[in-house]
Protein backbone atom coordinates (compact mmCIF):
# COMPACT_ATOMS: atom_id res chain seq x y z
CA UNK A 1 0.00 0.00 0.00
CA UNK A 2 1.28 3.73 -0.85
CA UNK A 3 2.09 5.73 1.81
CA UNK A 4 0.00 8.60 2.39
CA UNK A 5 0.52 11.80 0.97
CA UNK A 6 -1.98 14.95 1.61
CA UNK A 7 -2.22 17.93 -0.53
CA UNK A 8 -2.81 21.57 0.43
CA UNK A 9 -4.73 22.58 -2.39
CA UNK A 10 -6.09 26.36 -2.74
CA UNK A 11 -9.43 26.39 -1.59
CA UNK A 12 -12.73 27.38 -3.64
CA UNK A 13 -14.69 30.09 -0.68
CA UNK A 14 -17.89 31.37 -2.91
CA UNK A 15 -19.58 30.75 -6.27
CA UNK A 16 -17.75 32.83 -8.17
CA UNK A 17 -14.03 32.14 -6.67
CA UNK A 18 -11.47 31.17 -9.40
CA UNK A 19 -8.04 32.39 -7.46
CA UNK A 20 -6.30 33.13 -4.52
CA UNK A 21 -2.89 34.82 -2.66
CA UNK A 22 -0.72 33.29 -0.76
CA UNK A 23 -0.41 35.63 1.65
CA UNK A 24 1.84 34.14 4.65
CA UNK A 25 2.11 30.95 5.62
CA UNK A 26 1.45 30.23 9.40
CA UNK A 27 3.86 27.27 9.72
CA UNK A 28 6.96 25.30 9.18
CA UNK A 29 8.48 22.67 7.26
CA UNK A 30 8.50 19.72 9.26
CA UNK A 31 5.43 21.06 11.85
CA UNK A 32 3.46 18.40 12.71
CA UNK A 33 0.26 19.26 11.97
CA UNK A 34 -3.69 18.19 13.50
CA UNK A 35 -6.58 18.58 11.65
CA UNK A 36 -8.16 21.83 11.61
CA UNK A 37 -4.62 23.38 12.07
CA UNK A 38 -4.64 27.12 10.20
CA UNK A 39 -2.23 26.47 7.86
CA UNK A 40 -1.82 29.22 6.39
CA UNK A 41 -3.67 32.91 5.07
CA UNK A 42 -5.51 33.12 1.34
CA UNK A 43 -6.55 36.54 0.46
CA UNK A 44 -9.79 35.96 -2.37
CA UNK A 45 -10.87 39.36 -4.08
CA UNK A 46 -13.67 39.19 -1.38
CA UNK A 47 -11.81 38.09 1.81
CA UNK A 48 -8.82 36.58 3.63
CA UNK A 49 -8.97 33.49 5.59
CA UNK A 50 -7.33 30.63 6.75
CA UNK A 51 -6.65 27.36 5.09
CA UNK A 52 -7.08 24.57 7.52
CA UNK A 53 -5.34 21.21 7.26
CA UNK A 54 -7.78 18.67 6.25
CA UNK A 55 -6.20 15.62 7.84
CA UNK A 56 -3.14 15.05 10.22
CA UNK A 57 0.24 14.81 9.15
CA UNK A 58 3.72 16.58 8.77
CA UNK A 59 4.40 19.53 6.79
CA UNK A 60 6.71 18.19 4.01
CA UNK A 61 6.72 20.62 1.32
CA UNK A 62 5.71 24.30 0.84
CA UNK A 63 4.80 24.55 -3.27
CA UNK A 64 3.53 28.20 -3.39
CA UNK A 65 5.08 31.35 -2.22
CA UNK A 66 3.97 33.63 -0.38
CA UNK A 67 2.63 36.44 -2.66
CA UNK A 68 2.00 34.25 -5.28
CA UNK A 69 -1.45 34.38 -6.92
CA UNK A 70 -2.57 30.85 -7.83
CA UNK A 71 -5.69 29.18 -9.33
CA UNK A 72 -8.33 27.03 -7.23
CA UNK A 73 -7.28 23.56 -6.48
CA UNK A 74 -3.47 24.66 -7.34
CA UNK A 75 -0.98 22.75 -5.11
CA UNK A 76 0.00 25.04 -2.55
CA UNK A 77 1.65 22.33 -0.03
CA UNK A 78 2.60 18.49 0.99
CA UNK A 79 1.85 17.20 4.19
CA UNK A 80 3.11 13.59 4.94
CA UNK A 81 4.40 11.09 7.52
CA UNK A 82 8.26 10.38 8.40
CA UNK A 83 7.83 7.37 6.27
CA UNK A 84 7.22 9.02 2.78
CA UNK A 85 10.64 9.81 1.29
CA UNK A 86 11.81 12.69 -0.66
CA UNK A 87 11.84 11.14 -3.66
CA UNK A 88 8.22 10.19 -3.33
CA UNK A 89 7.27 13.33 -2.32
CA UNK A 90 9.21 15.19 -5.40
CA UNK A 91 7.48 12.29 -7.34
CA UNK A 92 4.40 13.38 -5.78
CA UNK A 93 4.69 17.67 -6.99
CA UNK A 94 5.52 16.33 -10.36
CA UNK A 95 2.97 14.52 -11.15
CA UNK A 96 0.18 16.66 -9.78
CA UNK A 97 -1.47 18.38 -12.22
CA UNK A 98 -4.28 21.25 -11.39
CA UNK A 99 -7.35 20.72 -12.34
CA UNK A 100 -9.62 22.45 -14.64
CA UNK A 101 -12.28 24.56 -12.60
CA UNK A 102 -15.24 22.91 -13.88
CA UNK A 103 -13.65 18.97 -13.23
CA UNK A 104 -14.91 17.10 -10.91
CA UNK A 105 -18.08 19.51 -10.73
CA UNK A 106 -20.90 17.78 -12.32
CA UNK A 107 -22.99 19.11 -10.01
CA UNK A 108 -21.86 22.57 -10.16
CA UNK A 109 -22.59 22.30 -13.97
CA UNK A 110 -24.48 25.41 -15.55
CA UNK A 111 -24.95 29.12 -14.85
CA UNK A 112 -23.63 29.91 -11.14
CA UNK A 113 -26.86 31.58 -10.07
CA UNK A 114 -30.73 30.85 -10.77
CA UNK A 115 -34.02 33.22 -11.10
CA UNK A 116 -37.23 32.97 -9.74
CA UNK A 117 -40.02 35.43 -10.08
CA UNK A 118 -42.57 34.97 -6.26
CA UNK A 119 -44.99 37.49 -6.23
CA UNK A 120 -43.71 39.90 -9.22
CA UNK A 121 -40.18 40.18 -7.44
CA UNK A 122 -37.18 38.78 -9.51
CA UNK A 123 -35.12 36.37 -6.85
CA UNK A 124 -31.12 35.49 -7.58
CA UNK A 125 -30.55 32.14 -5.84
CA UNK A 126 -27.86 29.51 -5.91
CA UNK A 127 -28.42 25.88 -5.65
CA UNK A 128 -25.33 23.37 -4.74
CA UNK A 129 -24.67 20.32 -3.53
CA UNK A 130 -25.83 16.60 -3.77
CA UNK A 131 -28.89 15.43 -5.30
CA UNK A 132 -30.87 13.83 -2.36
CA UNK A 133 -31.60 14.97 0.89
CA UNK A 134 -33.77 17.45 2.90
CA UNK A 135 -31.76 20.65 1.50
CA UNK A 136 -29.72 23.79 3.31
CA UNK A 137 -31.61 26.84 3.37
CA UNK A 138 -29.15 30.04 3.40
CA UNK A 139 -30.77 33.32 4.55
CA UNK A 140 -28.62 36.35 4.84
CA UNK A 141 -28.87 39.53 7.25
CA UNK A 142 -30.01 42.96 6.72
CA UNK A 143 -27.95 44.72 3.63
CA UNK A 144 -26.42 41.41 2.93
CA UNK A 145 -26.35 38.81 0.07
CA UNK A 146 -25.92 35.19 -0.76
CA UNK A 147 -21.78 36.19 -0.78
CA UNK A 148 -22.41 36.01 3.08
CA UNK A 149 -22.15 32.11 3.23
CA UNK A 150 -18.90 31.84 0.92
CA UNK A 151 -17.20 30.34 3.54
CA UNK A 152 -20.05 27.99 4.11
CA UNK A 153 -21.49 26.99 0.92
CA UNK A 154 -19.21 24.01 -0.94
CA UNK A 155 -18.93 22.81 3.10
CA UNK A 156 -22.29 22.03 3.53
CA UNK A 157 -23.04 21.11 0.25
CA UNK A 158 -20.63 18.17 -0.04
CA UNK A 159 -23.13 16.59 2.06
CA UNK A 160 -26.81 18.00 1.46
CA UNK A 161 -28.68 19.97 -1.15
CA UNK A 162 -27.69 23.45 -1.01
CA UNK A 163 -29.72 26.85 -1.56
CA UNK A 164 -28.43 30.37 -0.99
CA UNK A 165 -30.90 33.51 -1.99
CA UNK A 166 -30.95 36.96 -1.92
CA UNK A 167 -33.81 38.34 -0.11
CA UNK A 168 -36.16 40.93 -1.80
CA UNK A 169 -34.36 44.35 -2.22
CA UNK A 170 -31.09 42.39 -1.61
CA UNK A 171 -28.33 41.45 -3.61
CA UNK A 172 -28.94 41.24 -7.23
CA UNK A 173 -33.08 40.76 -6.46
CA UNK A 174 -35.83 43.05 -7.03
CA UNK A 175 -35.34 46.26 -5.20
CA UNK A 176 -38.91 46.05 -3.40
CA UNK A 177 -39.91 44.66 -0.24
CA UNK A 178 -43.09 42.05 0.10
CA UNK A 179 -43.20 44.23 3.54
CA UNK A 180 -41.11 45.72 6.26
CA UNK A 181 -40.98 43.00 8.77
CA UNK A 182 -40.10 39.57 9.67
CA UNK A 183 -43.20 38.06 9.59
CA UNK A 184 -43.76 39.54 5.68
CA UNK A 185 -40.10 37.96 5.03
CA UNK A 186 -41.07 34.53 6.22
CA UNK A 187 -43.70 34.04 4.40
CA UNK A 188 -41.87 35.61 1.28
CA UNK A 189 -39.52 32.40 1.81
CA UNK A 190 -42.18 30.27 2.14
CA UNK A 191 -43.54 31.54 -1.35
CA UNK A 192 -40.45 31.24 -2.94
CA UNK A 193 -40.02 27.76 -1.67
CA UNK A 194 -43.10 26.90 -3.07
CA UNK A 195 -42.05 28.57 -6.39
CA UNK A 196 -38.69 26.26 -6.59
CA UNK A 197 -40.03 23.30 -5.98
CA UNK A 198 -38.81 22.63 -2.22
CA UNK A 199 -41.18 21.59 0.65
CA UNK A 200 -38.65 21.30 3.48
CA UNK A 201 -35.73 22.53 4.81
CA UNK A 202 -32.81 23.04 7.27
CA UNK A 203 -33.04 26.51 7.79
CA UNK A 204 -29.62 28.41 8.48
CA UNK A 205 -29.78 32.24 8.84
CA UNK A 206 -27.41 34.98 9.67
CA UNK A 207 -28.70 38.21 11.75
CA UNK A 208 -31.83 39.20 10.52
CA UNK A 209 -31.97 36.00 8.25
CA UNK A 210 -31.87 34.13 11.53
CA UNK A 211 -35.27 35.64 12.63
CA UNK A 212 -36.72 35.46 9.13
CA UNK A 213 -35.68 31.36 9.79
CA UNK A 214 -37.19 31.50 13.25
CA UNK A 215 -40.37 33.09 12.13
CA UNK A 216 -40.83 30.97 9.14
CA UNK A 217 -40.27 27.96 11.73
CA UNK A 218 -43.69 29.48 13.69
CA UNK A 219 -45.67 29.98 11.02
CA UNK A 220 -45.23 27.08 8.35
CA UNK A 221 -43.85 24.18 10.79
CA UNK A 222 -44.21 22.16 8.10
CA UNK A 223 -41.36 23.48 6.01
CA UNK A 224 -38.38 23.07 8.73
CA UNK A 225 -36.68 20.49 9.65
CA UNK A 226 -34.08 22.29 12.01
CA UNK A 227 -32.79 25.68 12.51
CA UNK A 228 -29.23 26.91 12.83
CA UNK A 229 -29.29 30.97 13.64
CA UNK A 230 -25.93 32.62 13.92
CA UNK A 231 -25.57 35.77 15.45
CA UNK A 232 -29.62 35.76 15.27
CA UNK A 233 -31.39 38.89 15.46
CA UNK A 234 -35.35 37.44 17.02
CA UNK A 235 -33.95 36.52 20.60
CA UNK A 236 -33.89 40.07 22.40
CA UNK A 237 -34.93 43.38 21.90
CA UNK A 238 -31.59 44.73 21.64
CA UNK A 239 -29.82 45.83 18.04
CA UNK A 240 -27.23 48.56 17.54
CA UNK A 241 -29.25 50.06 14.59
CA UNK A 242 -26.08 52.66 14.75
CA UNK A 243 -24.93 49.90 12.17
CA UNK A 244 -28.12 49.76 10.41
CA UNK A 245 -28.81 53.36 9.77
CA UNK A 246 -25.35 54.04 8.95
CA UNK A 247 -25.42 50.80 6.25
CA UNK A 248 -28.10 52.27 4.87
CA UNK A 249 -27.00 55.74 4.79
CA UNK A 250 -23.44 55.51 3.61
CA UNK A 251 -23.27 56.50 0.12
CA UNK A 252 -18.82 56.56 -0.27
CA UNK A 253 -15.90 54.67 0.90
CA UNK A 254 -15.00 57.00 3.27
CA UNK A 255 -18.65 56.68 4.96
CA UNK A 256 -19.28 52.71 4.34
CA UNK A 257 -15.70 51.41 5.60
CA UNK A 258 -16.09 51.98 9.44
CA UNK A 259 -19.66 50.64 9.12
CA UNK A 260 -18.71 47.40 7.54
CA UNK A 261 -15.82 47.56 9.93
CA UNK A 262 -18.19 47.15 13.10
CA UNK A 263 -19.44 43.38 11.55
CA UNK A 264 -15.49 41.96 12.01
CA UNK A 265 -13.68 41.79 15.21
CA UNK A 266 -10.91 41.78 12.70
CA UNK A 267 -11.59 44.63 10.85
CA UNK A 268 -8.31 44.09 8.55
CA UNK A 269 -11.25 41.40 6.81
CA UNK A 270 -12.75 44.93 5.28
CA UNK A 271 -11.47 44.81 1.78
CA UNK A 272 -11.22 47.25 -0.85
CA UNK A 273 -13.45 44.98 -3.10
CA UNK A 274 -15.68 44.09 -0.44
CA UNK A 275 -16.03 47.87 0.16
CA UNK A 276 -17.00 48.93 -3.93
CA UNK A 277 -19.19 45.44 -3.92
CA UNK A 278 -21.22 46.85 -0.72
CA UNK A 279 -21.42 50.16 -3.04
CA UNK A 280 -22.18 49.07 -5.87
CA UNK A 281 -25.93 47.59 -4.18
CA UNK A 282 -26.08 50.68 -2.65
CA UNK A 283 -26.09 53.30 -5.72
CA UNK A 284 -29.28 50.96 -7.01
CA UNK A 285 -31.92 53.27 -7.58
CA UNK A 286 -34.71 52.74 -4.41
CA UNK A 287 -32.11 51.00 -2.40
CA UNK A 288 -31.32 53.76 0.67
CA UNK A 289 -34.84 53.88 0.95
CA UNK A 290 -35.83 50.50 1.00
CA UNK A 291 -33.33 49.83 4.01
CA UNK A 292 -34.37 52.73 5.61
CA UNK A 293 -38.15 51.63 5.15
CA UNK A 294 -36.73 47.76 6.46
CA UNK A 295 -34.66 49.64 9.30
CA UNK A 296 -37.48 51.64 10.55
CA UNK A 297 -39.81 48.39 10.48
CA UNK A 298 -37.54 45.92 12.26
CA UNK A 299 -35.78 48.17 14.91
CA UNK A 300 -37.83 51.57 15.40
CA UNK A 301 -36.63 52.63 18.61
CA UNK A 302 -33.30 50.54 18.64
CA UNK A 303 -35.14 47.84 19.27
CA UNK A 304 -36.15 44.74 17.96
CA UNK A 305 -40.11 44.27 16.93
CA UNK A 306 -40.19 41.21 16.33
CA UNK A 307 -38.34 38.21 18.30
CA UNK A 308 -39.45 35.29 17.15
CA UNK A 309 -36.89 33.23 18.47
CA UNK A 310 -38.24 33.43 21.88
CA UNK A 311 -41.02 31.35 20.87
CA UNK A 312 -39.21 28.61 19.62
CA UNK A 313 -39.60 25.50 22.26
CA UNK A 314 -43.08 25.33 21.06
CA UNK A 315 -41.95 24.22 17.60
CA UNK A 316 -39.77 21.21 18.78
CA UNK A 317 -37.38 21.83 16.52
CA UNK A 318 -33.57 21.07 16.68
CA UNK A 319 -31.90 24.54 17.42
CA UNK A 320 -28.11 25.47 16.47
CA UNK A 321 -27.75 29.03 18.27
CA UNK A 322 -23.69 30.38 17.07
CA UNK A 323 -22.37 33.90 18.49
CA UNK A 324 -19.17 35.92 18.06
CA UNK A 325 -18.39 37.18 21.49
CA UNK A 326 -17.25 40.33 20.26
CA UNK A 327 -20.31 40.49 18.17
CA UNK A 328 -21.06 44.33 18.17
CA UNK A 329 -24.43 44.50 15.98
CA UNK A 330 -26.24 42.11 18.07
CA UNK A 331 -25.20 41.44 21.58
CA UNK A 332 -23.60 37.73 21.71
CA UNK A 333 -25.88 37.29 25.53
CA UNK A 334 -28.89 36.75 23.30
CA UNK A 335 -27.49 33.28 22.87
CA UNK A 336 -28.64 32.66 26.40
CA UNK A 337 -32.50 33.27 25.69
CA UNK A 338 -32.06 30.33 23.35
CA UNK A 339 -34.61 27.35 23.83
CA UNK A 340 -33.93 24.71 26.15
CA UNK A 341 -31.97 21.97 24.58
CA UNK A 342 -30.71 24.06 21.87
CA UNK A 343 -26.73 23.55 21.10
CA UNK A 344 -25.60 26.64 22.05
CA UNK A 345 -21.53 27.77 20.72
CA UNK A 346 -19.75 31.40 21.30
CA UNK A 347 -16.76 32.12 19.51
CA UNK A 348 -13.91 34.52 21.71
CA UNK A 349 -12.00 36.80 18.93
CA UNK A 350 -14.99 36.43 16.04
CA UNK A 351 -17.74 39.41 15.66
CA UNK A 352 -21.25 39.71 13.91
CA UNK A 353 -19.83 37.62 10.72
CA UNK A 354 -18.80 34.40 12.54
CA UNK A 355 -19.67 32.57 9.90
CA UNK A 356 -17.01 34.07 8.32
CA UNK A 357 -14.63 34.61 10.86
CA UNK A 358 -14.82 31.39 12.39
CA UNK A 359 -15.70 29.76 8.95
CA UNK A 360 -14.28 26.09 9.45
CA UNK A 361 -15.78 25.85 13.18
CA UNK A 362 -18.84 26.70 12.46
CA UNK A 363 -19.23 24.75 9.40
CA UNK A 364 -18.19 21.66 11.49
CA UNK A 365 -21.16 22.79 13.79
CA UNK A 366 -23.52 23.09 10.96
CA UNK A 367 -22.92 19.91 9.78
CA UNK A 368 -23.01 18.07 12.83
CA UNK A 369 -26.59 19.84 12.89
CA UNK A 370 -28.04 19.04 10.28
CA UNK A 371 -26.70 15.72 9.75
CA UNK A 372 -27.99 14.85 13.09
Amino acid sequence: MAAAITPIVMPKWGLSMKEGTVMSWLVDVGDEISVGLPILEVETDKIANAVEAPDPGVLRRKIADEGELLPVKALLGVMAGSEVSDAEIDDYVAAYVTPSADEGEEADAGPAYSYADVDGLRIRYARRGAAEGTPVLFIHGFGGDLDNWLFNIDALAERLPVIALDLPGHGQSTVRLPGASIAAMADFVDRFLDTIGVERVHAVGHSMGGAVASQLALAHPGRVASLSLIASAGLGAEVNTGYTEGFAKAASRRDLKPVLELLFNDPSLVSRQMIDDVLKYKRLDGVEALLLELNAGLFAGGRQAEQPGLELESTGKPVLVVWGQEDRIVPASHAGNAPPGATVERFAGAGHMVQMERANEVNRLLRQHVGA
